[in-house]
């Protein structure tokens, strides 16, 4: 959670094409034709939580003429927030759970950013069927690997209405999945031999300065065993386990992460087939890992896997967090490890000092490029090609790490490791 020469795809129609960046439109299949002096609006749910308020901030800033409605249910702190966005924002009360309600706040809506987490334990795509319902393009930033590949199950029914839709277009997933399409996409054009083992690794300084639900987010994970690939063969590991030490480069060096069950894993491995693939996290300060372990280790599973129980654990934890992350930081750090065939490595790396604002820069970059016509009807993962077009993927990574500290791709991973062990004659590993 990027310059090139970026193509206009096919969901605007051809007349609208010229004007797509002006007056974005992506609603090809109904054939709207909107003015060129038309703003586009954008509806980001969740527009008062952390997540939803950075992804606001960053609209506003990556693009002043939009149109953004902060969508939730406090409305006090809705227009409070929505006045300091500019004259062309407002707030927009909508119950996310409510499909009628929905539907009613997407009507006149270019975009929805589904920004309303936590996503596990959902089991209904309440705000994608209201998006496909009323012909609006969407987005979310689902972090669940069930109610992603539960979204990718509306497709045809996306596809049908010409609705251009995105799950998981987050920070990570989302920008990490792009990096991962990247990778391997290099891999095989410049002939470093075929992609054999893809891994994610993450890390944030506390809780990332997030909030609340980032916490329960962490906290349910532990309920779910981790999925992941070895050979092309689907295993199951157990959550918060297989730990190791990963050298996040400069500003952050090496850190402890662990197993997780991050729904990258499965679509890079259906996407991009890579045969071997794994996600890791970890956090700071160390005791918050050893917190993690514990309560992967000693809480009950049905515990982890009650969101109201959760929701009450993160509540009486959300104090000592808060005091925490003032002293730890936000820093979040995305490694992404390719290895091929013939022994090459590549790495990708993103490092920004605030995590609150870098999700929100991420998730914008997606909301973008579904409103310039990078995206074709249906439902995709974000590495998949017509979720972003190829051509798009650069210009998204530049709008995703803007103000980062450290952003590169496809190196070697000695060039941006922060102690890299020379073996000999000035060979690296």
């Amino acid at each position: 959670m990027a310059a090139m020469g970026m193509v206009v795809r096919a969901c605007a129609p051809p007349a609208a094409v010229g004007a797509a960046f002006a007056a974005p439109s992506t609603r090809d299949a109904a054939h709207v034709r909107r003015s060129p002096s038309r703003t586009a609006r954008v509806l980001v749910l969740g527009g008062t939580g952390r997540v939803g308020g950075s992804t606001a901030t960053a609209l506003s800033k990556l693009r002043p003429d939009l149109s953004i409605l902060v969508g939730g249910r406090n409305r006090e702190k809705g227009e409070s927030f929505a006045s300091k966005l500019g004259e062309r924002s407002e707030f927009v009360q909508v119950d996310t759970r409510n499909a009628r309600m929905l539907e009613e706040a997407l009507q006149g809506v270019d975009l929805v950013v589904h920004t309303a987490g936590p996503f596990q334990r959902s089991e209904e795509c309440t705000v994608l069927q209201a998006a496909i319902s009323t012909k609006t393009a969407y987005i979310d930033v689902c972090d669940d690997t069930d109610y992603s590949w539960r979204a990718k199950g509306f497709h045809e029914q996306a596809k049908s209405a010409g609705v251009p839709a995105i799950t998981t277009a987050g920070i990570y997933p989302g920008v990490s999945n792009v990096m991962a399409a990247e990778l391997v996409n290099a891999a095989r054009s410049e002939n470093y031999g075929e992609p054999e083992r893809l891994r994610f690794f993450y890390y944030t300084a506390g809780s990332g300065g997030a909030g609340p639900t980032i916490l329960a987010t962490s906290f349910l994970l532990l309920g779910e065993d981790v999925i992941a690939y070895n050979k092309g063969e689907e295993i199951k590991l157990k959550p918060y386990s297989g730990a190791l030490n990963i050298d996040f480069g400069k500003g952050v060096r090496k850190k402890n992460v662990y197993l997780l069950n991050l729904p990258e894993v499965k679509s890079a491995f259906k996407i991009l087939g890579v045969p071997t693939v794994s996600a890791r996290f970890g956090t700071a300060p160390f005791f918050w890992n050893w917190g993690m372990q514990a309560f992967a280790n000693f809480l009950p599973v049905e515990f982890l896997r009650d969101k109201n129980k959760v929701q009450k654990l993160v509540k009486s934890v959300d104090p000592l967090v808060r005091a925490i992350d003032g002293i730890a930081g936000e820093r979040v750090s995305m490694r992404v490890d390719l290895d091929c065939s013939n022994g090459r490595n590549t790495i990708g790396l993103f490092t920004h000092k605030k995590l609150s604002v870098s999700v929100g820069f991420a998730t914008a970059a997606f909301a973008l490029a579904v409103l310039e016509g990078n995206t074709q009807p249906g439902v995709w993962f974000p590495e998949e090609p017509e979720g972003i077009a190829v051509e798009a993927r650069k210009l998204l990574l530049e709008r995703a790490s803007q103000g980062t500290s450290n952003f590169v791709m496809n190196k070697p991973s000695w060039m941006v490791e922060t102690d890299p062990k020379e073996v000999g004659l000035g060979i690296y590993v």
